[in-house]
């Protein structure tokens, strides 16, 4: 295990509650919002306390930007999507965490953001798995 690492990091239970764990990338865990309207991946920067971007070390930001561009592209590539949507609100779950969302006009809330849009729609279990071999080869 690198140093700081998981050290004392426990994920926030509404970010558990909501995602499905898919891979380890180095510094962030990657998760799959359980949403099936949207094509959405969370990282999740595996290190205690840091709720801001800012609070990591310049070492982690370089990192979790390679990261994000990573599953950034790879989710385009898989998708197809017109745009994706990059983002690190934490306004409710303050854990420093950063959405990267597949949108493609026509969708569920296009143009609008995809917080408070609707009623979630669950994954069926063989999607979810489907999904997560699909980015997982594709990165």
């Amino acid at each position: 295990m690198l140093p700081g690492l998981k050290a004392g990091f426990t994920l926030d239970a509404r970010l558990e509650a909501d995602s499905e764990q898919l891979m380890w990338l180095g510094l962030c865990e990657l998760r799959l919002m359980n949403d099936r309207r949207w094509p959405w991946l969370v990282l999740v920067p595996q290190r205690p306390g840091v709720e801001e971007i800012h609070d990591l070390t310049p070492l982690d930001q370089a990192m979790l930007t390679f990261e994000t561009n990573m599953v950034a592209q790879a989710l385009k590539r898989v998708t197809g999507c017109t745009k994706i949507n990059t983002g690190a609100l934490g306004n409710i779950v303050r854990q420093l965490h950063v959405h990267v969302i597949a949108r493609t006009e026509g969708d569920p809330g296009w143009p609008g953001p995809v917080w408070g849009h609707g009623m979630r729609e669950p994954y069926q279990r063989p999607d979810i798995r489907r999904f997560a071999e699909t980015i997982k080869a594709a990165l």
